[in-house]
């Protein structure tokens, strides 16, 4: 299963922490799945590091923090949320820091790699021909269409549904014999 991911954040600095993680995912019902949490920090993490700045563009207020989920059980329900399944991210240098502070939180030291949502959408939707090209336009179109609120996890369920868009090119595309969409 492919797992969408998305973090809010501190600061984008090199210490900065989660404050907000979200998830989505394309169901068995081809619907577009999605929740997140917002995470109230580990006692361990810099307090300094936040960011009016950064605050400014996700409008999340620190005191709400200071009722969210303690860090260390976000951890524990992003690690059963995550499973097996194959993580994406639009960035992901960024989303897998957030991840693995929010995991080592949580006790667990090793979590997993998050994927570059761009290298895999080329990879499933790249066409091997004009015919084909519909599939990995629809992903970017639909991307570009889609609000970015800055929230985590209306922002990984903005990735997912650009995902599911594609899909359906990829399947009438199949069902079509690979003939262009109208």
């Amino acid at each position: 299963m492919l797992l969408f991911i998305d973090f809010e954040a501190s600061s984008l600095s090199d210490r900065s922490w989660p404050i907000e993680i979200g998830f989505a995912w394309i169901g068995v019902d081809e619907a577009v799945h999605s929740t997140g949490r917002l995470i109230r920090p580990d006692p361990s993490w810099d307090e300094a590091d936040w960011s009016p700045a950064s605050a400014a563009v996700h409008g999340i207020p620190r005191p709400a923090l200071a009722i969210a989920m303690p860090a260390a059980e976000v951890a524990d329900w992003a690690r059963e949320m995550i499973g097996e399944a194959v993580l994406l991210s639009d960035a992901p240098t960024f989303d897998q820091r957030w991840l693995d502070r929010l995991l080592a939180a949580g006790g667990i030291s090793e979590g997993p790699k998050i994927h570059d949502l761009d290298a895999a959408a080329a990879d499933t939707f790249s066409a091997r021909s004009l015919d084909e090209e519909g599939a990995i336009l629809a992903f970017y179109k639909a991307l570009d269409r889609t609000p970015h609120p800055h929230r985590a996890e209306a922002d990984a369920r903005g990735l997912a549904e650009a995902w599911a868009a594609a899909e359906t090119v990829k399947r009438r595309q199949a069902e079509n014999g690979s003939r262009r969409p109208d």
